[in-house]
C-alpha cells in the first residue's frame, strides 16, 4: 500500500480550504435563496433554511408577467424586471460575442502566427498594447461613436464592439505557432492555397483553443456589468446582470431573498457552459492546441 507523503497531505489540506473559502459564499447565496427575507439577518446566521421557499424564483421568473395579467406576486421590484426576457437578452449577445469572437480570432492569430508582411511583429504589439488600457478608458470613444451609428441602447451595439479580442488573438496565434510547419508545407507542396491551409489544417487542429476561447468569452460577457450599464436604457433591453440590480428596486426595498434567487439562476448557463465544456478545457491548456 502506497503512504501518502507529507507534501501531498499538505497540498490535499490547502486545495480543499481554498475550496472551502471559494464555496462557502455560494452555499450562503443558495441557502438564503431559499428562506424569507427576514431570516436572512438573523444573528447567528443560519445556515439552512427553515422554511425552503421555492416561491423566491417563482417570483423572479414569472412575477413581471403575472402582473400584467392582474395577479400580483411577491414585490413590485420584481414585478417591474421581465428576467426570462432579459436572459434571453443574454443568450443572444454571448452567442453572438462567442462565435464573433472566435472566427475573428482565429483569422488574426493565423494571420500573425504564419502570414508574412510588413510591420507584422509591431502591429502584433500594438495589438497586445492594448490590453494594457482599462475598459474605462475607452467606454466614452465606444459610445461616442455607437451613438453616432444609432446603435446605442441595443444588443447589436453591446455585441460589435466585443468582437475584436486582442486576448484571444494572442491565445489563437500561441496555438498556430505549437502546430508544425510540415503540415502546412505538405499541404502547399499539394498545390493547396492558403485559405485551404488554414481551413483544412489549421483550424481543424486550433479545436482546443477554440473551445477555452469560446468558454472565456461565453463566460465573461455573461457576467458583463459595466458596459451594459453605460450603453443601454430601456429594461427591455438590459442583461441579467441589470436585471439583477433591478430586482433591489431603486430604493433597495426589494428582498434579498429574491435578488440572490435571481443570481442563483443567472449562475446556471455558465455553469453548464463550463461543465459540459470542461474537458475540451483541460485538453486546450495541456495540448497547446495540438491534437496527438
Amino acid at each position: 500500500m502506497n503512504r501518502i507523503s507529507g507534501n501531498t497531505l499538505a497540498s490535499y489540506a490547502y486545495l480543499t480550504f481554498v475550496a472551502l473559502l471559494i464555496l462557502v459564499p455560494l452555499l450562503w447565496v443558495v441557502s438564503t435563496s431559499l428562506r424569507l427575507p427576514v431570516e436572512s439577518y438573523s444573528l447567528p446566521p443560519k445556515w439552512l433554511p427553515t422554511d425552503f421557499m421555492w416561491e423566491n424564483y417563482w417570483e423572479v421568473m414569472f412575477s413581471y408577467y403575472l402582473e400584467r395579467e392582474g395577479i400580483f406576486v411577491g414585490s413590485q421590484a420584481s414585478a417591474n424586471v421581465p428576467f426570462p426576457h432579459l436572459m434571453m437578452n443574454s443568450f443572444i449577445v454571448c452567442f453572438f460575442v462567442t462565435i464573433g469572437q472566435v472566427l475573428f480570432c482565429s483569422f488574426a492569430g493565423y494571420a500573425f502566427a504564419r502570414l508574412a508582411f510588413p510591420g507584422k511583429n509591431a502591429l502584433f504589439w500594438f495589438v497586445m498594447a492594448t490590453m494594457m488600457i482599462p475598459l474605462q478608458v475607452t467606454i466614452i470613444p465606444i459610445y461616442v461613436l455607437l451613438s453616432n451609428l444609432g446603435m446605442t441602447d441595443s444588443l447589436t451595439g453591446l455585441i460589435i464592439p466585443a468582437i475584436p479580442s486582442a486576448f484571444g488573438t494572442f491565445l489563437m496565434r500561441q496555438y498556430y505557432l505549437r502546430i508544425p510547419s510540415a503540415l502546412e508545407e505538405a499541404m502547399i507542396m499539394d498545390g493547396a492555397s492558403q485559405w485551404q491551409v488554414f481551413w483544412r489544417v489549421f483550424f481543424p487542429l486550433s479545436t482546443p483553443g477554440m473551445v477555452v476561447l469560446a468558454i472565456l468569452a461565453f463566460n465573461y460577457h455573461w457576467n458583463e456589468f459595466f458596459r451594459p450599464l453605460i450603453l443601454l436604457s430601456t429594461d427591455t433591453n438590459f442583461t441579467v446582470p441589470l436585471g439583477i440590480v433591478a430586482l433591489r428596486d431603486y430604493k433597495m426595498t426589494g428582498s434579498i431573498s429574491v435578488v440572490l434567487a435571481g443570481i442563483v439562476i443567472s449562475m446556471v448557463p455558465a455553469l453548464i457552459i463550463y461543465l459540459f465544456g470542461q474537458k475540451h478545457l483541460v485538453e486546450g491548456i495541456l495540448t497547446g492546441g495540438v491534437k496527438g
